[in-house]
C-alpha cells in the first residue's frame, strides 16, 4: 500500500511529497522549489493524496533528499498525517479493527 503525503509552504513555494509503504519508514518521494514544487502539488492531488501546508514541517525537512527517511523527531506527526490520509481514502492499516468497541468514556 502507498501513501502519498505532500508538505507545502506557499511563501517559498517549496514542496515534500512523502512515500510510506505501510510497513517502513515513510521517505522523501519529491521535493521541489518554484513551478517543480506547483507540479508536485498538482501531482499529490490528482493522486488523491493530502495537501499539508506546515511552514516548519517543511523547513525541517528541507535538507533530506530524494530517497531519505523521514527522521525521528517527526514521526509522530507524519504518522498522524498518513493515518488522516488514509482514513480520507476509506483506507485502514493492516488489522486495524475500527472504532467499535472502544469504550467512549475513557
Amino acid at each position: 500500500m502507498t501513501t502519498k503525503t505532500g508538505s507545502a509552504v506557499d511563501a517559498a513555494k517549496s514542496a515534500i511529497a512523502l512515500h510510506y509503504n505501510g510497513y517502513d519508514t515513510p521517505t522523501v518521494a519529491a521535493k521541489g522549489y518554484g513551478a517543480l514544487a506547483e507540479h508536485i502539488i498538482t501531482q499529490v492531488k490528482e493522486q488523491g493524496g493530502l495537501i499539508h501546508e506546515d511552514k516548519e514541517l517543511a523547513q525541517y525537512l528541507d535538507h533530506l533528499k530524494q530517497g531519505d527517511e523521514i527522521p525521528e523527531p517527526v514521526y509522530r506527526i507524519v504518522a498522524e498525517l498518513i493515518a488522516f490520509s488514509w482514513l480520507l481514502n476509506g483506507k485502514t492499516p493492516p488489522g486495524w479493527e475500527g472504532l467499535e468497541g472502544i469504550d467512549e468514556h475513557v
